[in-house]
């Protein structure tokens, strides 16, 4: 028998790609969690700004008629498919000469964003900006690709020398803060005189309630010209298709279609059925307007309760979350509201800039809504 010492095996995921990303932060959350749900009412979940309410009928509709598809679905999507999100990215954003070549379906809008600096070719030396405040995912795009990444508070005062891409994001997630028309023009502008391939998520532009967002691809941003420029756009919370993966993107054909040769060989399809409820859902305004209202309403019972609970609220003019302070370590805050039975994402997720935030989400029943502002308002 041999004396050598056994050889360590090292799983193949060792030492690669995962080694590139942070700690899973919402894996922090998990006592706090068990606290809450030790409420004798029972967890009001906050936290995850996951759609609670029922897909529509119609779209649901749309997913079982096209059931029966027992071949493979295109990247790029049917000619149906393209025909409302060009229809809807004119009607709803006011983009004017949009073609199928300014528009690409994807798997999930977060799919994009973790995998686009992949895909864009960008590696060691080049870099990624994206808001100071901020969903996670950005930096984690980066960290895949080796790239650079590097948090702002104004974009054009960043160095331009080797920015490869630039992530703008509003509504903001998790602030819901506004850029206003002529602060996207100037971002655009600057992005165009240096180079700068500009990403903006658009993802909560139909969910404005102090302010009403506007798109890069409007005329009015973009002079008429998407060159340089692509907006990411979903379907997860303004029809209640998270579960689905229904999103795409929309701007500068030869961004897009180098994008779209590479998702080929990756597999990157949106499923059959996927895409026909997505031509119903861009096809039907109705079913977003009563969202939007169930979201006001909801909006309004939680903001009342956070303030009289000694909370300020800061911007949270858009998007589906109240972003709160009393002005503590964003994990007291945490504690304190477990405590309550209400479970809250602490502003640290979203860069050290939050450390004394917390996001709450608009993304609860209207039942668990009343009872997380009752115990706010009688603690």
């Amino acid at each position: 028998m041999s004396d050598r010492p056994p050889v360590a095996r090292r799983s193949p995921a060792e030492g690669s790609l995962r080694d590139r990303l942070p700690d899973f932060p919402w894996d922090r959350l998990a006592p706090y969690k068990q606290t809450a749900a030790a409420h004798p009412d029972g967890l009001v979940d906050l936290s995850v700004g996951t759609p609670v309410d029922p897909v529509p009928e119609l779209i649901q509709k749309a997913l079982t008629d096209a059931a029966d598809s027992p071949g493979y679905p295109t990247v790029w999507g049917t000619p149906e498919l393209r025909d409302a999100i060009t229809g809807w990215v004119e009607r709803r954003l006011g983009a004017r000469d949009v073609t199928h070549r300014h528009v690409l379906p994807v798997v999930g809008s977060k799919e994009l964003v973790a995998w686009l600096p992949t895909q864009l070719g960008l590696g060691p030396g080049d870099r990624v900006a994206y808001p100071r405040l901020a969903y996670p995912t950005y930096e984690v795009g980066a960290r895949l690709a080796r790239a650079d990444h590097e948090a702002y508070d104004d974009p054009t005062e960043l160095d331009p020398a080797g920015l490869r891409l630039l992530w703008l994001n509003s509504p903001s997630n998790p602030t819901g803060r506004v850029l206003a028309k002529d602060e996207l023009t100037r971002i655009v502008a600057w992005a165009r005189e240096h180079g700068v391939l500009l990403f903006s998520d658009e993802c909560y532009l139909e969910l404005g309630w102090e302010a009403d967002p506007v798109s890069v691809l409007h005329p009015d941003v973009n002079g008429g010209s998407y060159d340089g420029i692509v907006a990411v756009h979903s379907l997860s919370k303004r029809s209640n298709l998270a579960g689905y993966r229904a999103a795409f993107l929309a701007g500068d054909p030869e961004v897009l279609g180098p994008l779209l040769e590479i998702r080929k060989h990756g597999g990157m399809m949106t499923s059959a059925p996927t895409q026909a409820a997505t031509v119903a859902a861009l096809g039907d305004d109705a079913h977003v307007r009563e969202q939007r209202e169930r979201y006001a309403a909801r909006r309004e019972v939680l903001r009342e309760a956070l303030l009289k609970h000694g909370f300020r609220i800061e911007h949270s003019e858009a998007s589906l979350y109240l972003w709160a302070t009393r002005d503590e370590s964003c994990w007291d805050t945490v504690a304190h509201l477990a405590e309550l039975g209400i479970l809250v994402a602490p502003g640290d997720f979203y860069g050290p800039a939050g450390e004394r935030f917390v996001r709450v989400a608009l993304t609860a029943t209207d039942e668990r809504i009343r009872a997380a502002a009752q115990r706010l308002t009688s603690a």
